[in-house]
């Protein structure tokens, strides 16, 4: 059995989508200082990184992390790589059957080939049509490499919305460089944070 982690490294040069809290770490306590242990304090954004979105994310009484349904993030998935850079993902962009029998889709497109400390220019993202297709064939959960499952300026986020209309749910920025297409056993749950609109996650696949 192998395991790929497919989670990006979270440091000060880790970007985050424009005008986002930065990750930044504070020293409380030091073993240099002569202190018992080291001790830090964490400020970041849930959206760093590898992460989740919660329900409450994009709608008022949506569910935080800790309400989020954990059964969604483990089990069966499939990596597919698609070649587009930018624009919105139809079933048409993806080779023929790789969409079929599987319970969770991870997107392998070019956004995973650039360094982790670069924020992409540009990336694709959902469509409606891809969702409906993925939903109507049982899918619960949809990963990407990219910072969104909608445009980078969509205001009316009807992909998320989407999502969670057809009780779906999706991981954002994904690191999916050097894993070969094929199915897997993704384990990627979030943090049991409320109050919150998203988690950060550490996932990783298990070949079957």
């Amino acid at each position: 059995m192998a395991i790929y982690d497919i989670t990006r490294t979270v440091s000060p040069r880790t970007p985050v989508w424009p005008g986002d809290t930065a990750y930044r770490v504070e020293h409380i306590m030091r073993l240099a200082d002569g202190q018992s242990v080291n001790l830090t304090t964490l400020t970041f954004s849930p959206h760093t990184g590898t992460h989740i979105d919660a329900y409450y994310h994009y709608e008022h009484s949506g569910a935080h992390p800790a309400a989020m349904p954990l059964d969604a993030y483990i089990g069966p998935a499939r990596v597919v790589t698609v070649a587009q850079r930018a624009g919105p993902l139809t079933p048409q962009d993806f080779p023929p059957g790789s969409l079929d029998g599987i319970e969770r889709l991870l997107v392998h497109s070019p956004v995973s080939e650039l360094d982790e400390t670069v924020w992409p220019a540009e990336f694709p993202y959902l469509s409606i049509e891809l969702i409906e297709r993925l939903a109507a064939g049982g899918v619960r959960l949809i990963g990407l490499d990219s910072p969104s499952v909608d445009a980078f300026d969509s205001t009316e986020l009807m992909c998320h919305h989407a999502l969670s209309r057809y009780k779906m749910v999706n991981i954002e920025l994904l690191w999916l460089r050097g894993v070969p297409d094929g199915d897997y056993e993704l384990i990627a749950l979030p943090l049991r944070l409320d109050e919150t609109c998203g988690s950060p996650v550490r996932a990783i696949l298990r070949t079957l």
